[in-house]
Parts: structure tokens; C-alpha cells; sequence
């Protein structure tokens, strides 16, 4: 039914299940917390990073004879930011990182800097995939993406624990399959 034919049908005082109002989805920060191992993860990640950049810059800076002043400047800052990203960023994920799946939706909350929030309708969604990289299965975690028909792209709970993730998966799967609707 559409909002224009709702919209006769309670202006005639008619109000059934069918014509009452469709619930709104409203934009709240979500329940549940990631698995505690993904702070091992995202340390880990993170680590693997710096060292590239700093070996690299080391690499630069002790084999050149007159390396530049600025390449020099970098390499030191880079190795007081690194210790200093990899003590505080997976803190702060985790604290942001967040889900949740009811009977209507699937919000999340991700991010560190730039944080995002997002809800998928239940009705929308239109896959469920479950992901692991190698350094994620050493940590015995996963990640659940939920393909929707969106613009923004698919929602994604990444950090949790890998049964957990099975769990969530079989229960988005079985809830989308039992709510009417063409996922578009």
C-alpha cells in the first residue's frame, strides 16, 4: 500500500494492521561490543603497517649519504607516532565498535576518526557473507557483511568472535528469509 492510499484510508478512519503506519526505523547506538580479541587484531594490523613505513624511511635515511633533512624529520616522527597509534587506536575501535540485529534492522557503529552508523531493514537485505582474513583467523575472528539494496554499500560487523559470527549469520538468514518483501 502505498503512503498516498495510507493516507485515504485513515483520512476515512479506517485503521487496520495493514493500514496503520510503517514503523520508522530510528538511528541509536547499537548494543552489543565486538569480540575483546579484535584489539589484538587491529594492533596487529596496525603494526604490520608502521613497520613498512618506518623500514622503508630507515632504509632511505641509512643508505643514502646525505639523506634529505625532511626524510629524516619523518622517520622520527614516525617512530614516536607509531607506538602511540598502536596504544591508542585499537582502544578507541573498540570502544566505538558496535551491533546490533533486531527483528527489524541490523545497526552499526564503526570507525575511530571518522565514525559511521548504520542501519539495514531486515526487508532490504539482500545477502549475508561471512569473511576471514589469515591474521583474523589467528585471532579466531570474523567478519559478517550484509549486502543490502543500498546506495551506501553493505553494512559490515567486522571483530567478532568466529562462532558468534555462524550464529549471527544462520539468524540474519533465517530472519530475512521468513520477512515478506523483495529486498529492493
Amino acid at each position: 500500500m502505498s503512503w498516498a492510499d495510507h493516507t485515504a484510508v485513515v483520512q476515512a478512519g479506517v485503521v487496520t494492521e495493514e493500514t496503520a503506519p510503517p514503523e520508522r526505523l530510528t538511528l541509536r547506538p547499537p548494543a552489543n561490543r565486538v569480540s575483546r580479541r579484535a584489539i589484538g587484531y587491529w594492533t596487529v594490523w596496525a603494526a604490520v603497517g608502521w613497520a613498512v613505513l618506518i623500514g622503508v624511511q630507515a632504509v632511505f635515511v641509512l643508505t643514502s649519504d646525505d639523506p634529505p633533512t625532511w626524510l629524516t624529520v619523518t622517520w622520527a616522527i614516525s617512530c614516536v607516532l607509531a607506538p602511540l597509534h598502536l596504544l591508542v587506536m585499537p582502544q578507541w575501535r573498540y570502544r566505538i565498535h558496535r551491533w546490533e540485529v533486531t527483528g527489524e534492522a541490523v545497526y552499526t557503529q564503526e570507525g575511530w576518526l571518522k565514525q559511521d552508523w548504520r542501519i539495514a531493514p531486515i526487508s532490504r537485505i539482500q545477502t549475508v557473507d561471512i569473511e576471514r582474513d589469515p591474521v583474523e583467523q589467528l585471532f579466531r575472528l570474523a567478519k559478517i557483511t550484509v549486502t543490502t539494496a543500498s546506495a551506501a554499500g553493505p553494512v559490515k560487523i567486522a571483530g567478532l568472535d568466529h562462532t558468534e559470527a555462524l550464529a549471527l549469520a544462520a539468524e540474519l538468514t533465517k530472519t530475512t528469509q521468513a520477512t515478506p518483501g523483495d529486498a529492493t
